[in-house]
């Protein structure tokens, strides 16, 4: 899909793909992703394990609620998810890998970080808690991140009204990806943009966004991407003079004061 998008914008000379570096960079980055993620997925694994024989209930399933519920819970988490991501410091170092791309194209979706499974377990244990058994889990959210996949595309403007309304969509994930003021830290929707709408996180593509993040890294070094915001962060608590003032370097936002030596802001 990749390749069928980038043939379509050279055979339209729109421009996009232009930049081939980055191209690359993110499709190497995906697959690096993919090799350190089955690492952490054992240990991920054991932890999902252990929590399914915590609870109390387990759901059937062979029964149809059972997926309808956990297509919902699993939504649910992957928006809070998605939200701490960008408004704490801690899991925006892992999350900004994927910002950083001053494009928007399909390999902007596979653009991960290499090291996001050492924590993002935190947000879906708890389904495992709740009764979904891990496989019922693996097979769901592997569903919500393939349909996260194909709106990283500038190829489709708007969708009916109703479906934009209900769904996550690529008009509204530009703006998740834009730098524009208006744009900042909103739509992180997986599947349905409903829960932007309920929660107030929620704005309507009205002007062209502008992508990346707004301190542009300027690096294809798949390592540096990867590892940049670890030491802007480090650089940032050295700064602090007191373990409160540290820990709020670590764990706050990552806007919490654009007037403060090292803070940074998300994209």
């Amino acid at each position: 899909m990749i390749a069928a998008e980038a043939f379509w914008h050279h055979f339209r000379h729109s421009g996009e793909y232009s930049d081939k570096k980055d191209t690359w960079i993110n499709i190497l980055l995906g697959f690096g992703s993919v090799v350190f993620g089955a690492i952490f997925g054992l240990a991920t694994g054991f932890i999902y394990l252990y929590a399914y024989e915590l609870a109390p209930y387990k759901f059937p399933a062979d029964a149809w609620y059972t997926w309808a519920l956990l297509f919902f819970a699993d939504d649910f988490a992957y928006y809070v998810f998605h939200r701490v991501s960008h408004e704490s410091r801690l899991f925006w170092n892992f999350h900004v890998v994927h910002h950083s791309s001053e494009e928007y194209n399909l390999s902007v979706a596979v653009r991960q970080s290499w090291f996001s499974g050492i924590l993002h377990w935190i947000f879906y244990s708890p389904l495992m808690l709740l009764g979904f058994a891990p496989w019922m889990f693996g097979l769901m959210h592997g569903l919500n991140l393939i349909y996260q996949f194909w709106i990283h595309t500038k190829l489709v403007y708007k969708f009916p009204r109703w479906f934009e309304y209900i769904f996550n969509t690529p008009s509204h994930h530009r703006v998740h990806h834009g730098v524009n003021e208006q744009y900042l830290d909103k739509n992180y929707a997986g599947v349905l943009i409903i829960w932007d709408r309920m929660f107030g996180s929620f704005v309507e593509e009205t002007e062209t966004p502008r992508y990346g993040v707004i301190k542009p890294i300027k690096s294809y070094n798949p390592l540096w991407i990867n590892t940049h915001g670890w030491v802007e962060m480090w650089e940032a608590v050295q700064t602090r003079k007191t373990i409160r003032e540290k820990l709020k370097c670590i764990f706050a936002s990552p806007n919490m004061d654009q007037s403060e030596p090292g803070a940074v802001a998300t994209g």
